[in-house]
């Protein structure tokens, strides 16, 4: 590598810059339907339903807005009662500078996500217990996982689309 090279990639205003600028709610609902019959039994194995996605949108040259849209449903399992249901969308601004091309998909929709989720997991907890019920723990997101089962079914479409 060249020294010209070299100088370039160690000029701080060429070296990757990957932060979250602000983190806020875009919305956030929170159903409690069958209040106040739904605390008179002790339910140990609710039936949860969950329901997320990783959207993003550029807002500028170097700005993106990443967000979570989740929605739970928890439901008593004997008679499928409705116990409660929260909608949540829990956004980012995210500063992404210098960041290859090839690279961003991955940033977008794993590390973006990855950095704001403990934030929005807590959100859901406090939620669930502001609503009279115990603290809702949403389990740990693959993100990476989610990244590459979304580009293998894209794959697979493709290649199907292109052998019709």
């Amino acid at each position: 590598m060249s020294d010209e090279n070299k100088n370039e990639q160690n000029n701080p205003e060429n070296l990757p810059v990957f932060r979250m600028q602000k983190m806020y709610l875009k919305d956030l609902s929170f159903e409690n339907p069958n209040a106040p019959e739904v605390f008179a039994r002790n339910v140990p194995n609710p039936k949860v339903n969950i329901n997320l996605e990783v959207r993003n949108r550029k807002l500028d040259e170097e700005n993106w807005e990443v967000s979570l849209g989740i929605n739970v449903t928890i439901a008593n399992d004997e008679e499928d009662k409705t116990m409660f249901i929260i909608e949540l969308e829990h956004a980012g601004i995210f500063l992404l500078r210098n960041i290859p091309d090839e690279h961003m998909p991955m940033v977008l929709a794993v590390d973006c996500p990855a950095l704001l989720f403990p934030f929005t997991r807590q959100v859901m907890s406090q939620v669930s217990v502001d609503g009279g019920f115990v603290p809702f723990l949403m389990d740990p997101v693959n993100f990476m996982a989610l990244f590459e089962n979304a580009r293998q079914q894209q794959a697979e479409e493709a290649k199907k689309k292109a052998d019709a």
